[in-house]
């Protein structure tokens, strides 16, 4: 057996389960879930339209590389969401149609990481569990730059050691992030783009939250912004991830995309042809109809600004709690011990939520995650401002 597997920590949701495994819920009040982030608004009826529309292709091998008109749909939401000038994205060569980020991210470290015994791949903490597990199976170690409240929930780039960007093979960013929803600002990207040539690592932005934001007027730029304000047509050391399933609800269709550097994705593709990971052609050609409308990306942010409104009125004046600069997620500190919280809130509430320590490493005995925890706004609006009530219930009475 491969013994990088001995490395993997138990997931997350894992953890949770135990913890409330021998707990008995309030019977009185039925269950609410703020734990997972499976986004529960309503897929667009056309994109399962245009899927029904060809089950056909369910006889049709996919290719690896993808469907030309999915790539060219793909370049043109690129240009017209991050403001990319026209001609700068080749939809052969810039962007690779993926099964979802999540499969996209292991995947890409695989092909991405040098094994050698100082390789190192730096994320966040806390984090997306999926960088820790790819990072050990590449044969890398990981590396965590805490995110606290001072630094605006972001790493402290500035603080990073020359030592660490050396025997750095990537830095992963999550922008918006989770748990915490927090923005990397404009600046900051581009510092990082120095860096990365400075250094020579690849920066894998996961910018799966990067369509639900707050103000229709300024959407928050991404890793791509900030190449084409540099001028760096060429995206060098720069590939991000999207996907539909929190922008378009559509979390099992399994679709995304890879875009950036040319050089990296034609490894990435040979990587992926051996993988044997294609997207079906009808998914593909749904795809193509989810990211050519906006009406209903839209639709969902007006869905999530009123359920923050309405959860935010009730718990703000009972846990420090702010609005985040994006995604699903609030990001409460509990003031103490945050799996306590978690557990009995579950038994006198019923509400499940989870521990940010649970979403964290410990580094040099600190858990940026500890006294935190994580609550997904997914469920309808009703049964958000009902967890709310209960969370504020149970808090007033600690």
């Amino acid at each position: 057996m491969n013994n990088a597997l001995q490395q993997l920590q138990p997931y997350p949701f894992e953890k949770l389960r135990a913890l409330l495994g021998d707990v008995t819920p309030n019977p009185d009040k039925r269950p609410i879930a703020l734990s997972i982030g499976e986004p529960k608004h309503t897929s667009p009826a056309f994109v399962a339209k245009a899927l029904a529309d060809n089950l056909d292709k369910m006889a049709v091998y996919p290719t690896t590389a993808g469907i030309p008109a999915l790539r060219e749909g793909i370049v043109k939401w690129c240009e017209r969401r991050f403001s990319i000038p026209q001609g700068w994205l080749d939809a052969g060569k810039h962007v690779l149609p993926v099964n979802g980020t999540r499969e996209a991210l292991f995947a890409f470290t695989q092909t991405v990481v040098n094994r050698s015994d100082d390789a190192l791949v730096v994320s966040p903490n806390p984090f997306y569990q999926i960088y820790e597990g790819a990072a050990f199976l590449a044969g890398a170690k990981p590396h965590y730059l805490p995110c606290q409240a001072e630094h605006g929930f972001n790493p402290d780039f500035d603080a990073v050691p020359a030592d660490i960007w050396k025997r750095c093979q990537i830095l992963f960013l999550c922008s918006p992030g989770n748990p915490t929803g927090a923005l990397i600002p404009l600046e900051t990207l581009k510092k990082l783009i120095a860096l990365a040539d400075e250094y020579d690592f690849v920066i894998a932005a996961d910018e799966c939250y990067s369509e639900l934001y707050f103000d229709e007027h300024t959407p928050p730029p991404g890793l791509l912004t900030a190449c084409a304000e540099l001028g760096r047509r060429d995206f060098k050391r720069c590939v991000v991830f999207h996907s539909l399933s929190k922008r378009s609800n559509l979390p099992g269709l399994r679709s995304g995309f890879v875009a950036g550097d040319a050089d990296i994705l034609r490894n990435f593709l040979l990587y992926r042809t051996y993988h044997g990971c294609a997207m079906p052609v009808q998914t593909q050609l749904a795809s193509i109809a989810a990211w050519g409308d906006e009406e209903h990306v839209r639709a969902n942010r007006d869905l999530y600004r009123e359920k923050y409104d309405a959860v935010l009125s009730i718990l703000s004046p009972v846990l420090d709690v702010q609005r985040p600069d994006g995604s699903f997620y609030l990001w409460p500190n509990v003031g103490g011990d945050d799996t306590r919280f978690c557990r009995d809130l579950f038994e006198a509430e019923h509400v499940t939520v989870v521990p940010g320590s649970y979403l964290s490493r410990d580094v040099d005995g600190f858990n940026p995650g500890a006294g935190r925890v994580r609550m997904a706004l997914v469920a309808p609006l009703a049964e958000c401002v009902e967890a709310a009530e209960r969370i504020r219930d149970f808090v007033s009475k600690r």
